[in-house]
């Protein structure tokens, strides 16, 4: 019997990333893609053979460094009667999921914005789940909960980024870490003011990839 070799995303210098043993990847449509095993994948934005690089990173001027206006990456604390919510707002891509989902408990425009007691508990965990940077985890008697249980994949978000699910490794030349290492997001438009992680720029870019 063959030994299933583990997953990993490596980011390049001012390249693509580079991912290995991927045996699950899927485009917006939650169709297959077929890869290699050994793939490198845009994340300048300008590939004209997404998702797949070709390239184009060295002409367009791509580099991977953070911008200096970013939102810091720092863990925000808000404490319930039997929830408490934690926050990063630094590797958040901005999906949306949460203030839709939760409206009272994630109140945009509101101080705190976060409400862990305006709606049962059990629907705020399992809003909280549905985010796909890591950004949102909770503590409920006790316990910490950040990473899920997802088979590993790497999907491509409509427009945005790669959502990477099931513990993935991932690595960094500068050491940039996930805040949950079962689940984050990926930027791929190039914009991202905190790569490798989506910033929610693509929005604002109007980045397209009508393909995937």
């Amino acid at each position: 019997m063959v030994e299933e070799k583990e997953s990993s995303i490596e980011s390049t210098r001012n390249g693509p990333y580079l991912v290995k043993n991927l045996q699950n990847f899927k485009n917006s449509k939650n169709e297959d893609i077929m890869g290699n095993p050994v793939m490198t994948l845009c994340r300048c934005g300008g590939s004209n053979t997404k998702p797949f690089c070709d390239g184009t990173h060295m002409k367009n001027g791509f580099i991977d460094t953070k911008e200096d206006d970013r939102i810091p990456d720092k863990l925000d604390t808000y404490e319930g009667e039997k929830l408490t919510i934690h926050d990063n707002r630094g590797v958040c891509s901005h999906r949306g999921h949460c203030t839709g989902n939760a409206p009272k408990v994630f109140r945009m425009e509101a101080e705190p914005w976060i409400d862990p007691d305006a709606q049962a508990t059990d629907d705020t965990t399992k809003v909280i789940k549905t985010c796909p940077s890591g950004a949102l985890s909770y503590t409920k008697d006790g316990a910490l909960s950040k990473d899920w249980n997802h088979e590993p994949a790497i999907i491509i978000s409509k427009d945005g980024p790669y959502d990477v699910v099931g513990h993935i490794e991932y690595k960094d030349p500068d050491g940039n870490k996930p805040e949950s290492k079962e689940h984050y997001t990926l930027c791929r438009c190039g914009h991202s003011k905190n790569k490798p992680f989506c910033s929610g720029q693509h929005w604002y870019v109007k980045f397209k990839d009508p393909k995937n």
